[in-house]
């Protein structure tokens, strides 16, 4: 699987593109939408810093809440942090922005893992009312540990997110956030995080207003469930999320032996390799008690010789 659609709504608000400078249409109201702006990958008549002056322009700035960094010129070899200076130095403009994600490009664009990212904590630092903040890619990213009081939602999705920037995350300070959605992505793209670096997490030592807890889209998922077996934050979520990755049995019967989870509202294991018995034993365990589970989307092991292949939803 890859990312075949763009964002489709961010901050309660629905997305919508910003036109190109030949297009006249009329725009939505500032504060109606999710504002996206984009610049052609591969062959860009504007570049993304003109496109937003050109956008500031055009809006009452001082409206807007939500807004979604697309594509920008060359994504899959020039990093964004021309973009990240243009977003800073023009924070005083947007005293209302509440939603904030960066890299919103399809597959067909710059696959996932092929993003250039820097480092986003500026924009944090920029803007701190921000209540929901999300990037696309993993490589080249940097997040150093940081304070955030209004931060809500953070959201990192990669094909291999650094264990580095797990541990930023994980020794950051974010009073207010309510969820947590971190794609860990596979080593063949530079996801190299370890248990241990989701310690702060699961111990409950840090984020004590999370409520949503998402750990997916990786190749140690059984690992993960294992530690969230007896990890003190299981028992404060309403949603844990280990889906997207390669979890089977054996991460399964960990969950099944650990702490109850019986007053989670979801657990979402979609895109898994679990066999249909212990499919059985988790819904049995948990539906009587209300307990919405996804157990959607099964894989099957691919076998080629002797190795046994198994896959995470999105790498590439």
């Amino acid at each position: 699987m890859t990312i075949g659609d763009h964002l489709s709504e961010l901050g309660g608000l629905p997305a919508f593109d910003f036109p190109g400078p030949e297009d006249t249409r009329a725009l939505p109201g500032a504060a109606a939408v999710a504002w996206r702006i984009s610049a052609d990958v591969y062959d860009a008549d504007e570049e993304w810093p003109q496109a937003f002056a050109r956008f500031a322009d055009s809006v009452d700035t001082r409206q807007v809440r939500a807004l979604i960094v697309g594509g920008w010129s060359d994504a899959y070899d020039s990093p964004d942090a021309e973009i990240i200076v243009a977003l800073v130095d023009a924070a005083e403009r947007f005293p209302a922005l509440r939603a904030l994600f960066v890299g919103d490009a399809t597959a067909e664009e710059c696959e996932i893992s092929w993003i250039q990212q820097s480092d986003v904590s500026p924009l944090l630092r920029a803007y701190p009312a921000l209540e929901e903040f999300g990037v696309r890619g993993g490589d080249g990213l940097v997040f150093p540990p940081l304070k955030h009081d209004a931060l809500r939602v953070l959201r990192i999705e990669t094909g291999g997110l650094p264990g580095e920037v797990v541990r930023g995350v994980a020794q950051s300070d974010f009073p207010a956030l309510t969820e947590l959605d971190l794609w860990l992505g596979t080593p063949d793209y530079g996801g190299d995080a370890e248990v241990t670096d989701l310690a702060p997490f699961l111990s409950g030592e840090r984020l004590p207003a999370l409520r949503r807890l998402a750990l997916r889209n990786s190749e140690i998922q059984n690992d993960i469930a294992a530690a969230l077996a007896t990890a003190p934050v299981v028992e404060r979520l309403e949603v844990l999320d280990l889906s997207m990755g390669v979890l089977g049995d054996e991460g399964v019967q960990a969950l099944l032996a650990g702490r109850p989870l019986t007053h989670l509202t979801k657990l979402d294991l979609h895109h898994h390799y679990v066999t249909e018995p212990f499919r059985v034993r988790i819904r049995e365990a948990l539906s009587p008690h209300g307990v919405e589970v996804d157990l959607g989307d099964v894989q099957a092991p691919r076998v080629h010789g002797d190795v046994v292949h198994r896959y995470i939803a999105v790498a590439e």
